[in-house]
Formats: structure tokens, sequence, C-alpha cells
């Protein structure tokens, strides 16, 4: 009877796990979704069956829409080749596919607001030319990497920032806890993915109490990327506490170019001194709380000082585009609320990247770092899907003599894109490239660092999503203490790696080496 009463409890916990699954929001959005494509499809196909005009038309639309393709001069050539071939192979599917996840433009009034709130807000990030001229001095091609950014990205560069490089989420989390709960004027939010547990909790308790002593606190999240991690309209959850909320392209069941672009930035402001980035989000496998793909391994960087405006000005700009509301930016400058002098530290640069000007300005900071590498460049990096131009600046710094070493996860958190990471390792270590994979478990972190001058800490993948459809962040820097905290990590990460061989590659079947060419033809969707 007892074991009946166990295979009964078994069933009944399977089947509520099932249920659960099944009327999740994921899965209702994705049946939708598809359901729509459907039918989008079979209408195209059915006119192009019953008429030959219809199928004249189809065969022009599409022609037009390949040369349209092959005559932009901003899309990346990946991207060009792939949407070609579909198009002129199956050309009712292709041009339906390529009407929605072809293009990185937001929705028109999205823009609009957006484009509104940095034409006025456009003074705001002003460029002090004593310490560009000062980096000059000290180093002109840092200064070249550095003038970039200020002015093709518009964030100048900082000298009164003091840096400090977390190698876990683990001890990011501690540090974040400490500076949130030092909060006494506002608290500014903006992340990926918020999930419900232990670090979402504690951080929640800590804005309830803020917001109730009259902190002005507020958080953006990416509906998209808490698809499955919080509840629906969870935003007005939040407010009912007090807390000020607003979800960035919140999500539809609708076949839309809107699906591309996502709020992939990582930020929390502090009383307009003190400021958080990197690559973790507020969930708790970040902090090892929870397992999922083994250890999991990410990093972040706290800045204090100057250099923090740029990222209050980046999450205000993003806050007055998705509410409407507008706000003086002045009123948060750091020395508001921060009566001593900030001490110096190197120079420190945030930037922000958008899909929405043209400028490609992660892959840019990437491709500059890599470039002018003359000893050594290690990064790390959770999916290793580059462009054309970044494969082969990878490859040309090793050629050149530059110790190039990349650290990739051992256990993927998604096995497609892992598959197609291990499609670029070839190449690579052809080129002299050395590639490690982190043995105990999922690397999540995205940084750089360069000849013990160099690096750069943040939220960008080297994958086309980041380059090119994402809004995303970092900060880059030169001579301050964070860089030689992100190469002392990367030397005690590499022992714990496995270091990858060219047998390793070639001893995959057939089969891997087949899917392998066909996910890097689809490498832009991924």
């Amino acid at each position: 009877m007892r074991i009946l009463y166990k295979i009964a409890n078994k069933l009944f916990r399977i089947v509520k796990k099932i249920l659960k699954l099944l009327t999740s929001r994921m899965v209702i959005i994705g049946v939708a979704l598809l359901l729509e494509f459907c039918w989008l499809a079979g209408i195209m196909m059915q006119l192009n069956e019953k008429s030959v005009y219809i199928n004249y038309a189809v065969t022009i639309l599409s022609l037009i829409a390949v040369l349209s393709i092959i005559n932009n001069p901003k899309m990346n050539p990946g991207y060009k080749l792939m949407w070609a071939v579909c198009i002129l192979a199956l050309p009712v599917t292709g041009i339906c596919l390529y009407g929605i996840l072809g293009h990185s433009s937001v929705a028109r009034k999205f823009r609009t607001h957006y484009d509104t709130v940095l034409l006025s807000q456009g003074g705001v990030l002003g460029e002090e030319e004593e310490t560009r001229k000062k980096l000059e001095e000290e180093n002109i091609l840092a200064a070249g990497q550095s003038s970039y950014l200020t002015n093709y990205a518009h964030y100048p560069v900082y000298v009164n920032t003091e840096t400090e490089y977390y190698p876990l989420g683990d001890v990011w989390f501690e540090h974040f806890i400490e500076e949130l709960k030092k909060a006494e004027h506002y608290i500014f939010m903006e992340y990926f993915i918020i999930s419900e547990g232990y670090l979402w909790d504690t951080v929640l308790e800590i804005l309830k109490e803020k917001a109730a002593a009259g902190v002005d606190v507020r958080v953006i999240y990416d509906d998209f990327g808490c698809v499955t991690t919080l509840p629906y309209q969870y935003y007005k959850s939040l407010q009912q506490m007090g807390i000020k909320c607003a979800a960035f392209n919140q999500f539809r069941p609708v076949l839309n170019v809107i699906l591309n672009n996502r709020d992939h930035r990582k930020i929390a402001v502090i009383d307009g001194h003190t400021a958080f980035t990197g690559g973790i989000n507020l969930a708790d496998e970040y902090i090892n709380r929870k397992e999922r793909f083994g250890h999991w391994k990410d990093s972040g960087i706290c800045l204090h000082g100057e250099a923090v405006w740029s990222f209050t000005v980046m999450f205000l700009q993003m806050w007055s585009t998705i509410t409407g509301m507008e706000c003086n930016f002045e009123s948060y400058r750091p020395e508001i609320y921060h009566e001593e002098a900030f001490k110096k530290d190197g120079f420190v640069q945030p930037y922000g990247d958008s899909p929405l000007d043209g400028e490609t300005v992660g892959e840019h900071v990437y491709l500059n770092i890599i470039s002018q590498a003359k000893k050594y460049l290690y990064i790390f990096t959770p999916y290793l899907i580059p462009d054309n131009e970044t494969l082969t600046a990878l490859c040309m710094a090793a050629k050149r003599g530059v110790d190039v070493r990349i650290v990739t996860p051992g256990i993927p958190d998604k096995k497609i894109v892992y598959i197609l990471t291990q499609a670029n390792y070839e190449i690579l270590l052809e080129s002299g490239v050395q590639i490690y994979q982190y043995a105990p478990g999922f690397i999540h972190s995205k940084s750089f660092v360069c000849d013990d001058e160099v690096a750069t800490v943040g939220t960008i993948n080297m994958d086309y999503r980041s380059m090119y459809l994402h809004f995303e962040c970092g900060v880059w820097m030169y001579g301050s203490s964070a860089v030689a905290q992100v190469k002392e990590d990367a030397l005690t990460t590499f022992e714990q790696c496995e270091q990858i061989n060219m047998d390793y590659c070639r001893k995959k079947n057939f089969a891997v080496r087949a899917l392998r060419g066909a996910l890097k033809f689809l490498a832009p969707l991924l």
C-alpha cells in the first residue's frame, strides 16, 4: 500500500509539473507566436499557389529584398549572406522571417521618445579637455580608444573615480547589498533578468525599506528577459510597494521586429556616486545560491566617483523614454550627495551601446583593444560567436605574437550556442589563439584585459545579438586598480580550466561537424 502511495504521489508531482509548464507564460506565448507565424506563412503560400501573378510578385519582392540587403552599408556581411540565401531559397518563408527578425529597428514610438530624450539632454555629458590631454600624454593609443567612445558613443572619460572588480557573483553580492543599505537619496536599477529567489528577495526588502523612508527607488527590467522568472505585469506589484518600476519592451505574443531588441544592461546607481555593472543579473544562480550549470562564474565592477554620472544619465535616458516622464538630470550629479573630493584611480570611461544609432560601440571597443594589443590579451566570454571582423582581428593579434587567451564555459547554458562557440575553436587555434574551457561549470563574465594597461568589463557578449541588437553597457579603463584585478582573476581562472587543442576539435564525428557548419550560417540569429 505504501509503495502504491509513493507511486501515486510521484505521478501527481509529475503531472503537476507538466501542467505548470503547459500553462506557463513562456509556453503560451511561444505557441501563440508559432501559430501566428504558421498562419502568416500559410496565407502567403496559398496565395502563391493560386495565382501566377502572385508568384511573380513574390519573386520580384524577393529580388528587391535581396538587393536592399546587399546594398545596406550598415548591415554586417554575415547578416547579408544569411538573409540573401534564405530569401532566395525559400522566398515566402524567408521574406516572413526577414520581416520579423531581419531588422534592428525598434518601434517608431520608442525611437521617437528615445531620440527626443537624447536631444533634450545632449549637453549633460560634457568632456574635460584637461583629462583628454592627460591621457594623450600617458598613452596615445589608449587615448585613441577613449576618443572613439567620446566622439561616437558620446560618453566622456573621467579621472576622479575609484574602481573595484569582483571575480565572482558571490563576492559582488556582499558589496552590492552593503552599498544598497547606505542609500539615502535614490537607487536606480536596470537589469535584463530579475528572478524571484533569495537574491531578489534580499534586494527587494532593502528597496521597500528605502522607499518607505523616502528614498527615490526606480527599477527597469526587460520584460522578455523576465518572461519565465517574474509574474505577468510584475511592475504593478512593485509600484504598489512604493517602488517606481517600468518594464522595457513589454512582451506580447505578436510577431514583430521589436522582439529582436532587448535591454541587456545591468546597472545599479546609488546616490549618484556609486554604481555597479557587469554580467551579473538579479537571480540566484549568479551568486551560486542555486546550481544550474555547475559553478557559475560571473564578474562585476563597482565605480565610486565622477564616472558614475554616465551610468546615471544612461539610466535616466531609458527611464524617460519608457515612462514618458521628464526629469531634471542635473539634480542627480555625483557631487550633490558627496561632499568629499573623489579619489583618482587611473582613467575610467563608462559607455552605452544602442541598436538605434547604427554604431556598434561594444564591438568597436573590443576591436580597438584587440588591434592594439602588444603583449597579451585575456578574454572571458560565455558565447564565442564573433563576426568575421572580430574573428580576423583575434587571429591577426595571435599571428603577430600577442598572447591571446579566451575562456569559454565548460558546461553550457544553451547547447546549440555551445556547439556554435566550439565551431570557432579550430580557426582560432590554427592562428595561435589559446582556448580554455572553465572546467567547474559556466562562465558568464564579459571582460577583456590587455598589456597591464587597458581593461573593459560589462554586459556585452561576443555574439551578434549583443553587438548589433541589444542595449548594452560597459566600463573602459586605463591604468586603474581594476585592470590589475581583472588580470589576476584571469590568471587564477586559467588554472581551473581545460586547455583545448586541435585533437579536441577534430575528434568530433561527421554529424557534429556538419551541424557546426549549418549553425555558423545561422549565427546572426543565435
